[in-house]
């Protein structure tokens, strides 16, 4: 039996009545953070943070846009940071892209009449593309950083493929190692702070999620031909841990009159926790091109 709310606490131990949260679809609650401009909101933006990583990152982004008038809000995904559900183990992938939806419908019904962009990271970024490919008439722009869109060439190979399949089914909580810190960011100061945040996860990569990071993209690729909405794709093209091949894919595969792509020179995955000139860059870049897709203010 589910515990009742009020004694619902946090993997971290705090109870869910003292942090912000919404309850999804199966009854877990999952951490959110809101960050409210000064003045009323001109525009809603939904942060989709990456796998293993939790909202908590995504402050200097948030923080650059809300400079601007714009009210960002985001929730660490289940089974990662401080939300509820088993670390770094999804069912299905659609359970993501379901949550997001329920929660910008939450912020829609306070805003009804302002538009909404979705930024993604990683894993994030599939998120980001499969839950405007279901909704595309909601969303005024997508901003994509460091996006998975196709899983590493290397890594996925027809015959690795086929391995993964079957050891799924065998031993689908066997590990496939954990993520490489080091490849997250070109300075080691990133690097540290996210070894040593708590709320990361830093344990193995069950192959039963890489099988539901393998069919996230298999889907991406079947949409991108229908994709016609504006979108910013910002990719490091020394990412080693989103490939940067599926960048140009999407950017090349997509019908969209309004896309952008951005590479990099040498930058690491991360992008807006890489070096301090890429991250200014990176912020400067997100915060105009989502100025820039505002309606003009009514005149009275």
């Amino acid at each position: 039996m589910p515990e009742p709310e009020g004694n619902r606490r946090s993997p971290q131990g705090v109870p869910y009545t003292d942090l912000a949260h919404i309850v999804n679809a199966d009854g877990l609650h999952l951490f959110c953070r809101y960050w409210e401009p000064d003045s009323p909101p001109k525009a809603l933006v939904f942060v989709a943070h990456g796998a293993g990583e939790h909202c908590g990152g995504y402050a200097d982004i948030a923080h650059s846009l809300t400079q601007h008038g714009i009210l960002v809000f985001a929730h660490d995904h289940v089974g990662h940071g401080q939300s509820e559900g088993e670390r770094m183990d999804i069912k299905n992938f659609q359970i993501y892209i379901r949550d997001v939806l329920q929660h910008i419908d939450i912020m829609k019904g306070r805003y009804p009449k302002l538009p909404v962009f979705i930024i993604g990271h990683s894993m994030g970024g599939a998120i980001s593309i499969l839950t405007t490919c279901e909704r595309p008439q909601d969303f005024a722009g997508v901003v994509l950083i460091g996006p998975m869109v196709q899983m590493n060439a290397e890594s996925a190979t027809p015959f690795k493929v086929f391995v993964a399949k079957i050891l799924n089914r065998l031993t689908p909580n066997l590990s496939l190692g954990s993520i490489e810190s080091k490849w997250v960011s070109r300075d080691p100061k990133q690097v540290e702070a996210y070894d040593t945040d708590k709320l990361n996860y830093h344990g193995g990569l069950r192959i039963a999620f890489g099988m539901q990071l393998m069919e996230a993209a298999a889907r991406i690729e079947r949409e991108l031909p229908n994709i016609t909405w504006p979108f910013y794709i910002l990719h490091g093209d020394a990412d080693k841990l989103c490939d940067i091949r599926g960048a140009h894919l999407m950017y090349n595969e997509a019908k969209s009159t309004d896309k952008k792509l951005k590479v990099y020179e040498e930058a690491y995955h991360a992008l807006h926790h890489d070096l301090p000139e890429t991250i200014e860059s990176v912020l400067k870049e997100v915060s105009t091109w989502i100025l820039e897709r505002l309606p003009a203010p009514h005149v009275s």
